[in-house]
């Protein structure tokens, strides 16, 4: 019997591979829907410690913390907004599991041991970036909204600048502007900052994993860090308010996830050479390039 034969009598049909993958798949979502309905139960907690950074912003100034509901139905939409950002979190180690139980049974012992790594290193690079954005970027980018604010003139000021005579510029700062935020869509804002860099802290893992797989180098990496440069900046301008402070974090916060995605595929590919080298398989291009 053939190798060929032999591939083909040990390969599962087509038809057990589909019925495998609507197990994973309703197993997946059996967790999401469980992990989301656990979340509904509990979304005031959740929004509380997500109103933290503007209420922490709010008491700097004085002010206290306060959103409100503009419209009759936003409430539930925002509980339902939670749930299903808090379910897709909580199930993530279930979905991953069955994903890798899917895909392991396809893959050689040695690809098992350099996928698995990044399974593990991606939510928890994600949890970082996550973190990041609501311990640093969020404070920030509250407090340079909010300086926007101005506050309403008192009673005996506004009479001793109507007594003086206070030009039209002054007298307008008695209207005031204070923030009255809406409950949606601050959560909204929250959101955004939060999934924007935990996909920004997944750069290394996935120019890792690309380097594994032998699709980019070190080298071309390097080669590109003009270009990567320009789309960090540009970056920075979109995902963050327009303070020179957040902007420069977060562009520094970037880069050296770019340096440090470079390092690693380095490190891969020194270790790949060491590997060939040790079989004998090993070509240097000074004898490639005597070969042609």
């Amino acid at each position: 019997m053939t190798t060929q034969d032999e591939i083909e009598d040990s390969s599962a049909p087509l038809i057990e591979h589909l019925a495998e993958l609507r197990t994973r798949l309703i197993w997946s979502a059996v967790a999401f829907i469980g992990a989301m309905c656990l979340c509904f139960l509990i979304w005031n907690p959740v929004f509380n410690f997500l109103t933290v950074p503007v209420c922490n912003a709010l008491a700097d100034r004085g002010q206290e913390c306060g959103l409100y509901l503009i419209k009759l139905q936003e409430g539930f939409f925002v509980a339902v907004s939670i749930s299903f950002l808090g379910g897709f979190v909580l199930a993530f180690p279930v979905i991953g599991y069955q994903l890798w139980r899917f895909v392991a049974p396809g893959l050689y012992k040695s690809e098992k041991n350099a996928f698995l790594p990044f399974l593990i290193a991606s939510p928890a690079m994600f949890v970082a970036g996550a973190a990041f954005a609501y311990y640093v970027i969020l404070p920030m980018a509250f407090s340079f909204f909010l300086g926007f604010q101005q506050g309403p003139m008192l009673p005996e000021t506004a009479a001793t600048e109507a007594v003086t005579g206070g030009d039209a510029a002054t007298s307008l700062a008695a209207a005031g502007i204070i923030f009255q935020g809406s409950v949606q869509e601050y959560l909204g804002l929250t959101i955004k900052f939060i999934l924007a860099f935990g996909l920004c802290f997944q750069l290394p893992v996935l120019l890792t994993l690309m380097g594994k797989a032998g699709l980019i180098g070190a080298r071309g990496l390097a080669s590109m860090r003009r270009y990567a440069v320009v789309a960090i900046l540009v970056l920075a301008a979109v995902a963050t308010p327009p303070d020179v402070v957040s902007q420069v974090v977060l562009f520094t916060v970037v880069y050296g996830l770019y340096e440090v995605s470079i390092l690693l595929v380095r490190r891969i590919e020194k270790r790949r050479e060491a590997d060939l080298r040790a079989q004998g398989l090993w070509v240097d291009d000074e004898d490639e390039d005597e070969a042609t």
